[in-house]
């Protein structure tokens, strides 16, 4: 039987069978996650006190995942699966569990992957942009993603994978004065960082299980097993776009 491989880290929601399938065991649970922020800025100070910044390198994300002890039985498909990724060599996808769902669970469900509304952009955005509108939302303004919340877009561009995070959503009753008014069905999003990519108009915005493309930060992977036969075990991930 054909199967498809299984290229998220497996979790509760992505489980992964003994050939590397997407079907099968469920993966453990993470006891921690730290997501950082990664914005390098050169900042110099004249003498007259002026603060002079520029950004010298692109955004990227940073993920720390810490594990509870697990069995062996837990354990295994966790770790042969970063095994195959061969440290840095093979990229792969993480589905953060806090970012899951969007916050408002109305929207969660309006917008729910495979059965919502799809949500799209109202007009081409340049590379850089740090907000776009998109529409096909609800009228309710209560039914709306939020700050904090992740997105995607899937794009005519297949390399398109950077990952979002919403800052601030201006609606038909909030909305700046010196910007366009958003219609009901609309909202106009500020998120960091700026598009990786140029995006067209009508490309899709998932603001379900927003998947973080990464690698492993290191080539070596070490575990621990203590008397009571449970292994110790983090990972340390940083963003890797195509």
């Amino acid at each position: 039987m054909a199967i498809t491989y299984q290229d998220i880290l497996p979790d509760p929601n992505n489980p992964i069978g003994a050939a590397g399938q997407n079907t099968g065991t469920v993966g453990p649970g993470y006891k921690t996650v730290s997501l950082i922020s990664s914005s390098p800025i050169m900042k110099t100070r004249t003498n007259s006190g002026r603060i002079v910044a520029r950004a010298i390198a692109g955004h990227s994300w940073k993920i720390k995942i810490g594990y509870n002890p697990m069995t062996r039985l837990e354990f295994e498909p966790i770790y042969n699966f970063l095994l195959n990724r061969r440290g840095g060599l093979k990229p792969f996808y993480v589905s953060l569990p806090q970012y899951r769902t969007p916050q408002d669970s109305d929207f969660a469900s309006y917008a729910a992957a495979g059965t919502g509304a799809t949500i799209q952009t109202t007009a081409g955005a340049a590379s850089g942009a740090t907000s776009v509108m998109i529409d096909g939302l609800s009228t309710t303004i209560s039914n709306s993603p939020e700050a904090g919340d992740l997105f995607t877009i899937t794009s005519t561009d297949i390399n398109h994978l950077k990952t979002y995070r919403i800052t601030q959503v201006e609606t038909n009753t909030t909305y700046a004065s010196d910007s366009a008014r958003p219609a009901t069905n609309e909202r106009l999003i500020h998120f960091i960082p700026g598009l990786q990519k140029a995006t067209a108009i009508n490309s899709t915005v998932k603001f379900h299980n927003p998947l973080i493309r990464v690698i492993l930060s290191t080539d070596v992977q070490e575990y621990s097993l203590n008397t009571n036969n449970l292994y110790s075990f983090s990972l340390a991930l940083e963003e890797a776009l195509p």
